[in-house]
């Protein structure tokens, strides 16, 4: 390994961290990153985002081939299941994208270090790897080591019969009973899955209310269709413990009634949500603050309270979203560089305009504020709302379950927040975001032309609504 100084070395290479390394290469920074697994790409691309994704596409086919051809007037024979050249098919779109990394750190000329980093003071990584160690030396260090799973007093997870997200996406049969611990993004996406491939999903929630931090009309509506589609959803639960007896696994939970239960399956998932990834940085020795969370403390630039040293993505407060790293990442490299050149920083993030997206059926997609956070603040607003179902691109599809809804200011008519829950929402949110990053108002996407027959005819009738002005309702 070269000795030469670096001028920035990235700690992780997880979508913040890979694409903060490329934009520094592109920006003239001589730029190393440092990764302690075998494959670049973070939890996202190895066993997170993509993978699960993959399997949420080919659960949905698997079950719309079984259930939903015969009524476009295709005939087809019993549907088997392959399990086996499903998680194949997984695999490979995880090693083509992880791969492609590679490829582009190449073509950028940001080296990539195997080996876990460990700061030793501003300016110097230590990279360990086996029993090798050696040190590179940088004017610039970025954090950007993400998140692990979250964990449970009481549960022990053993990888196998209790596992987190890492085990769900690779079982080697479908579970006979999969019970979920936290019916959160993770687990109602993975719920999901296993329900469409055969299993009897049950999902266990603490708090009493499912997915209390979205607008209360979208939870109440994907709680009504979760339970058709057959997850059992149990909320308003404390779980105390997990026990095993041979191949079965009983989880111990109190209920509502105060009284303690439990219930038993053949496989266990706890998805409790994640917590930011510092341990073996020795990032706090070196003076780097945290919060009492665990987040690692940053300004407006994402620099520590250590001169020298940044943070984002999933290690610093905020949502754990992958494309929100993304951004922090390259407005970081951005105010880095111009430092560098003694001029004046332009990177930044709009937090007000970061969409996210939950990639069950139907998705659910927001950006901004929801109702509830408007009453709270005292923000006069008016809202359109346009279901699905008036919609003819969603009749065509045979998805009609769900609606748009708008959040415009009283006086401004400005966008504040879009709540989508329906069919294709992950794609059907930019509009949304790129029109709020242009504090667009609702009278600018109402008069935009949408073409005839499309989903976001739905976004511009909601827009139209907000103003009084429906046309197909």
């Amino acid at each position: 390994m070269s000795q030469d100084i670096y001028d920035l070395v990235v700690i992780g290479a997880g979508p913040g961290g890979y694409v903060a390394a490329i934009r520094a290469a592109q920006l003239g920074l001589r730029t190393a990153c440092v990764e302690k697994d075998k494959t670049l790409g973070g939890t996202c691309l190895n066993v997170g985002c993509i993978p699960s994704k993959a399997l949420l596409e080919s659960s949905e086919r698997f079950l719309g081939a079984e259930q939903h051809l015969a009524e476009h007037g295709v005939k087809v024979g019993k549907v088997e299941l392959d399990l086996r050249t499903m998680m194949a098919r997984k695999d490979k779109i995880v090693s083509q994208l992880t791969g492609g990394i590679a490829g582009l750190f190449r073509k950028h000329g940001v080296t990539s270090v195997r080996g876990t980093g460990h700061i030793l003071a501003p300016g110097k990584v230590e990279v360990r790897e086996a029993a090798d160690a050696y040190t590179l030396e940088t004017r610039n260090i970025l954090i950007a080591t993400g998140s692990t799973p979250a964990s449970l007093p009481g549960v022990t997870i053993d990888g196998d019969y209790v596992g987190t997200s890492t085990e769900a996406l690779a079982y080697p049969e479908v579970p006979e009973h999969l019970i979920i611990i936290g019916a959160g993004v993770i687990g109602l996406e993975l719920g999901s899955v296993w329900a469409r491939l055969g299993s009897r999903v049950t999902i266990l929630e603490y708090m009493p209310t499912l997915l209390p931090m979205l607008d209360e009309d979208l939870s109440t509506l994907a709680g009504k269709l979760f339970a058709r589609q057959g997850l059992e959803l149990v909320l308003g639960v404390k779980v105390t413990g997990t026990s095993r007896k041979e191949d079965r696994v009983t989880v111990e939970y109190i209920g509502k009634d105060g009284q303690p239960t439990g219930i038993t399956g053949d496989r266990v998932l706890l998805a409790v949500g994640r917590k930011p990834n510092t341990a073996g940085l020795n990032a706090e020795a070196v003076g780097v603050k945290l919060d009492k969370r665990g987040c690692i403390i940053v300004d407006e630039h994402y620099a520590t309270s250590v001169p020298g040293i940044f943070a984002i993505g999933d290690v610093i407060p905020g949502p754990m979203l992958a494309h929100k790293a993304e951004e922090e990442g390259i407005a970081a490299v951005e105010h880095i560089a111009a430092k560098a050149k003694q001029a004046r920083s332009t990177g930044h993030v709009n937090y007000d305009a970061i969409p996210s997206v939950i990639y069950t059926h139907p998705e659910i997609a927001t950006v901004g504020k929801s109702e509830a956070e408007l009453k709270k603040a005292g923000v006069p607003y008016r809202k359109g709302k346009f279901p699905f179902a008036a919609n003819g691109r969603a009749r065509a599809l045979g998805e009609t379950d769900g609606f748009v809804k708008i959040l415009a200011h009283k006086d401004t008519d400005r966008i504040l927040g879009v709540q989508i829950i329906g069919p294709r929402a992950s794609d059907l949110i930019a509009e949304a975001a790129v029109a709020m990053e242009f504090s667009a108002s609702a009278e600018d996407l109402a008069r935009s032309v949408h073409a005839h027959p499309t989903l976001a005819e739905a976004i511009k009738e909601a827009a139209l609504d907000a103003g009084g002005r429906v046309i197909h309702l």
